[in-house]
């Protein structure tokens, strides 16, 4: 059963927006979001919280400035998705601009597994670094910290996920989920911290007197990037990261953007020149992501770093493979947690769903949680086999329920249960022994079921209400595609009656409609339908373009149909 709600908005702030020359329907979807005044949307890089506000990223800044001025060598070890990709690339760039020695090492996910761990400090201490530098993890790396230490090489943590209640003993720790860190955008993703650092770096160096011998680059240019890792990372975009995605998607819109991502934009047959936050959600990111799912994600990294466009194309298609690659592994991997799901009472789940499948791959079991979470409206893990009797897994959440604070508690009451575990709120990883899925499963269920509220339970879907008949046109969908959309700032999804006048299904599992309202007609498209309507339908539904044969037309994307 899916609630439909509709946002409240409040009317006067709606006033106001339009007062300050904001579009109507503008106003109305941005008041309905919290927004007040229309200075909050002003998304122009003076508006960025500055670095100095972030906890330690001057210490960071004078370590890093140190070691440029030392001619140390410097190594980046990053993480194997999107976030943790784009963030290496970040700091790849920016300490190359400034002249500094330093290179990148990310570990192999089904060897060496996720973060700063003492086998890839080992692996790292054959490249002989002075620092070596986190992004995207590292703020549980306590062992792997330690085991730097012993070697003599000193670390800087550069990190956004949640800590555990002892830090690491790093040189330099820039995460503004630690302890007594004030910085405002907690939701910042790992590629905005390092970005934030590089900023502060460059500070720096120019108090230093640093840019009177060397060419002062603009880190400005590498917002592309941090646009991409932060929308793909499903961060909550707050006002400080719809700024950083608002410049990135206006560089890529102009056309100054990397070979990489350029390159990708082409693999998709999408234009740079319209490029949205759905574009890189929906479809940068996933093709970035599966070189760290199937194969290596230095792979993707290469792709952001070189700037020869003919290798960038080459790059790009190969992602481009794995990612139809990733889809089939996927689906055949749905296919079985269905099977799974069917021993289960499907309209009644458990309240936290854990499952295990040995032939599964475990680079896919995180989208697979977010299809069976999708499909049962419940927290769900999803398990894959490692190495030495080890299952690796991925959880993704619903609202109402903190997926690492619920790990936290399983992990209290059955200590030694989890090998490890870390993650954010609506996302997390956790490891075990293969023997002791059965206890994670039931003791999941249980601590699940204590967490969320019976209402948690019952799929919310929120709308923007109606839309008028004289907004269903190519402006409307432009005006609202250009503007910046994503995780806590969604889409607008409206909702009307309709009188479905024509509709067909497409390939077997897409329904193609045309519906009626008033003197409006208007085609629409549901993906992956489940029943079809009647002669009339109230549908929940995105304002979108549809592009065929060079020529643009409105479409309803359909969410929900009743």
């Amino acid at each position: 059963m899916t609630r439909i709600v509709t946002r409240s908005v409040p009317q006067r702030t709606v006033w106001q927006l339009e007062q300050q020359g904001l579009h109507p329907l503008l106003a109305r979807l941005y008041a309905a979001r919290g927004v007040q005044d229309k200075a909050e949307l002003d998304y122009e890089l003076k508006s960025l919280i500055p670095p100095t506000a972030l906890t330690h990223a001057s210490d960071a800044a004078q370590i890093l400035a140190d070691a440029i001025e030392a001619e140390a060598r410097l190594l980046i070890i990053g993480d194997y998705d999107c976030d943790g990709a784009t963030a290496t690339a970040v700091g790849m760039r920016a300490l190359k601009a400034l002249g500094a020695d330093v290179s990148f090492l990310l570990p192999d996910r089904f060897k060496l597994g996720y973060g700063l761990s003492p086998q890839i400090v080992d692996v790292a201490a054959q490249q002989s670094p002075d620092l070596i530098i986190t992004v995207d993890n590292g703020i549980a790396s306590l062992e792997g910290v330690a085991r730097a230490r012993e070697l003599g090489i000193a670390t800087l943590i550069t990190d956004h996920h949640l800590p555990g209640e002892t830090l690491p003993e790093a040189d330099c720790i820039v995460n503004p989920n630690q302890p007594d860190c004030t910085f405002p955008s907690k939701c910042i993703a790992g590629v905005g911290v390092m970005f934030y650092v590089m900023l502060a770096l460059r500070a720096e160096l120019r108090e230093r007197g640093f840019f009177e011998d060397h060419p002062e680059p603009n880190f400005a240019d590498l917002l592309d990037l941090v646009a991409l890792g932060t929308v793909a990372d499903v961060v909550k975009l707050d006002r400080n990261n719809r700024i950083l995605v608002s410049q990135g998607l206006k560089r890529m819109r102009a056309g100054r953007l990397q070979p990489g991502l350029a390159a990708l934009f082409k693999a998709t047959s999408r234009d740079p020149k319209r490029a949205s936050a759905f574009d890189l959600g929906f479809l940068i990111g996933p093709r970035l992501n599966a070189a760290g799912r199937l194969a290596d994600m230095r792979l993707g990294v290469e792709c952001l770093l070189t700037d020869d466009p003919s290798r960038a194309l080459q790059i790009a298609q190969e992602l481009d493979a794995l990612n139809r690659e990733r889809r089939e592994i996927e689906s055949d991997m749905q296919e079985q947690a269905l099977i799974l799901l069917e021993a289960m009472d499907v309209n009644d789940p458990a309240a936290g769903v854990a499952l295990f499948e040995p032939s599964w791959h475990e680079g896919v079991v995180g989208i697979l949680a977010s299809r069976i979470k999708e499909k049962l409206h419940r927290p769900v893990f999803a398990f894959a086999p490692s190495e030495g009797g080890i299952i690796k897994g991925s959880g993704r959440s619903i609202p109402g329920l903190h997926l690492r604070d619920a790990l936290d508690l399983v992990a209290k009451r059955a200590p030694g249960l989890l090998v490890r575990f870390g993650g954010h709120a609506m996302a997390a990883g956790a490891t075990l022994c293969e023997d002791d899925f059965e206890k994670f499963r039931q003791l999941f269920a249980e601590v699940a079921a204590e967490l969320l509220a019976p209402a948690d339970l019952t799929r919310t879907l929120e709308t923007d209400g109606a839309l008028e008949g004289s907004y269903f046109s190519l402006e409307m969908a432009r005006l609202l595609e250009n503007e910046v959309w994503g995780q806590g700032f969604p889409a607008p999804l409206f909702i009307d009656e309709f009188e479905v006048e024509q509709q067909r299904v497409l390939k077997e599992k897409h329904l193609k409609l045309r519906l009626r309202k008033g003197n409006t007609r208007i085609d629409a498209i549901q993906f992956n339908f489940s029943k079809q309507p009647g002669s009339t339908t109230r549908a929940a539904y995105r304002l979108s373009i549809n592009e065929y044969m060079g020529v643009e037309t409105t479409q309803l994307m359909i969410e929900h149909l009743e």
